[in-house]
């Protein structure tokens, strides 16, 4: 795996007239022992890639859902480690990139070496770590030079046009663009300007750019999958799963696929 991995993977879904389809995930929620089924699952349903949330104790911008879902997954003692761990006992399975989203804080008490070391040993193509900020990524840059994982960029709606280029021009794998101004969960409906603002970004990104934050409904798959390359998916996944309803997640995920569009156009 390279860290072209992610961009190609997006890039394959241009390719064939799909938008890239993200699931988020808690890793470990409802336990550890249901993580290899449910990524196997969302890898059957032909998603992109899956970005597999940490637990953490003090998340940043989490919405009620997905921090109800990390507190499941801290009562069942899940763990960074434990994470790594499991992923290792199925690897050889998982055809389609992961993506960790976790924090500073468990990368450093896992050990640096040591993290980016299992990282690649167990395939994982890229890393999101909100409080990690640009001005402060250099060390993390480094420990990844010489590995295939890249460090995903989040930018924000408030970011400025000087802090977007910093951003975008050393991203790797994919630009994550936050689509509203506050934490995760399910919107009714997003700013007018969002069309402008990803038109400036995609025309200066290198890589890919996904939507983020507030999808829930296939209608806003579809309506944000306009705008970028594709689209995060995390709350309505996270509920979904939770509760045990796997068809909402395939509509979800449908809805990212060429013919969901057309489906759309001539109705």
């Amino acid at each position: 795996m390279t860290k072209h991995q992610l961009t190609n993977a997006i890039r394959s879904c241009a390719e064939r007239g799909d938008k890239a389809f993200v699931p988020y995930i808690m890793a470990g929620d409802d336990g550890l022992a249901t993580l290899k089924k449910t990524i196997l699952f969302l890898q059957e349903i032909g998603v992109t890639a899956i970005e597999l949330g940490i637990p953490f104790s003090d998340p940043v911008a989490d919405g009620p859902v997905i921090q109800a879902a990390g507190e499941r997954a801290l009562a069942h003692g899940v763990t960074l480690r434990s994470v790594m761990e499991e992923i290792a006992t199925f690897k050889e399975e998982i055809k389609v990139p992961l993506v960790f989203m976790t924090y500073v804080n468990p990368v450093i008490q896992y050990g640096l070496e040591q993290f980016v070391k299992d990282c690649r040993t167990n395939g994982i193509s890229g890393l999101i770590i909100p409080d990690l900020p640009l001005e402060e990524n250099g060390f993390m840059k480094e420990a990844l030079a010489a590995s295939d994982i890249a460090l995903i960029p989040l930018v924000s709606l408030t970011s400025p046009p000087d802090r977007i280029k910093k951003i975008t021009a050393s991203a790797e794998g994919f630009i994550y663009a936050v689509t509203v101004n506050g934490i995760t969960g399910v919107r009714d409906s997003f700013d007018e300007d969002l069309g402008v603002h990803f038109e400036k970004l995609k025309a200066i990104s290198p890589v890919p750019v996904l939507a983020g934050f507030g999808i829930s409904t296939p209608a806003q798959v579809q309506s944000m999958g306009e705008l970028a390359d594709g689209v995060i998916v995390g709350s309505a996944i996270v509920t979904a799963l939770h509760q045990g309803a796997l068809e909402t997640v395939k509509e979800l995920v449908k809805a990212a696929k060429s013919e969901a569009r057309i489906q759309k156009v001539t109705k």
